[in-house]
């Protein structure tokens, strides 16, 4: 049975989650069509730009992300305080910048005098459209409908594109955020469509470390923490260096060839962590179906229970296995 989407997002237990979208078309997203010797490699572009694209819109950061053949996954951050800070103005002109909005914000946006009541008309609007720009289920709209809307122009059709609703699970904990950050950022080594992290293109950890490469910040994604943070409370608790070494000791052990040197410096980083290796494999490589809705220990996951007014959270002793409690 589907789940409404109120019972699955809960700001008050965590503003991080995980965003999976899959394409009915199979391979037909993004990837190479053997049958009529068509590729759709350049759509991954597509979705990238557009990914990032909304990121400069929405107050919602964006974590991680993986845009594979024919399924897109998305690590979010929503920042509700922010949303709430925008003026009026603020929240227009964002909106205006991926939609029309109305005749009255339009004229607003333009100087143009309004009445009194005009005026009140433009704030409610604005409030609406303030509410959307911090909600997950509207930036994956923004995504999947435009994405799909130039698919179906390029091969000349109409008809459903993606699977239905996007999937979403939650992440509790600092653990589960990195565990689920770590599975988006692998899976096209995962997938054997990539080695290493420098040629998994289209992804959030292939785009950081070509910015590294030109001493450039990644203004779209949510930063690591760093001696020089400037906001503590929007970065990731961990440093780059350690989440990069961190995959790449995942990556040796999830091939044939990893040494006991390498398994010793990946308990060295998981230990620090408080995650054992074999947990920590099976989440890099099985985290959709390890967790349910959402991810964490056994506390953080009872309280997310009681916030979703759910009488039962599915694979609860999976998760409190994986993450403590």
């Amino acid at each position: 049975m589907a789940q409404s989407r109120k019972s699955l997002i809960s700001l008050e237990d965590t503003p991080y989650y995980h965003c999976i979208s899959r394409c009915v078309r199979r391979s037909y997203l993004c990837g190479y069509d053997a049958k009529n010797d068509v590729s759709y490699e350049h759509r991954k572009s597509w979705v990238e730009k557009r990914l990032l694209f909304l990121g400069s819109i929405f107050a919602i950061d964006i974590c991680a992300y993986a845009v594979m053949s024919n399924h897109v996954h998305i690590v979010l951050c929503v920042d509700k305080k922010a949303a709430c800070s925008w003026s009026t103005d603020n929240v227009l002109v964002q909106w205006h910048k991926m939609h029309k909005g109305t005749l009255l914000t339009r004229k607003y946006l333009k100087g143009e005098s309004v009445s009194e009541s005009e005026l009140k008309t433009i704030q409610n609007t604005a409030e609406i459209y303030r509410r959307r720009l911090h909600d997950i289920s509207w930036f994956m709209r923004n995504l999947n409908e435009y994405i799909a809307r130039k698919a179906n122009a390029e091969d000349d059709c109409t008809g459903r594109f993606w699977e239905g609703r996007f999937r979403s699970q939650a992440l509790l904990t600092e653990k589960a955020l990195l565990s689920c950050m770590a599975y988006v950022d692998l899976n096209p080594v995962r997938a054997k469509a990539a080695t290493n992290l420098h040629d998994s293109l289209h992804t959030s950890i292939n785009r950081r470390l070509r910015h590294i490469a030109k001493s450039k910040r990644v203004k779209e994604l949510i930063p690591f923490k760093t001696t020089a943070t400037i906001n503590p409370s929007r970065t990731i608790n961990f440093s780059l260096t350690d989440y990069c070494a961190l995959l790449n000791s995942s990556i040796e052990m999830m091939s044939d060839n990893s040494s006991d040197s390498k398994v010793i410096k990946l308990n060295k980083r998981l230990t620090k962590l408080g995650i054992n290796q074999g947990k920590w494999l099976q989440m890099i490589t099985t985290f959709e179906d390890t967790f349910s809705f959402a991810a964490g220990d056994r506390e953080s996951m009872e309280l997310f229970k009681k916030s979703t007014n759910r009488k039962r959270i599915a694979k609860l002793e999976s998760a409190a296995s994986c993450l403590g409690g």
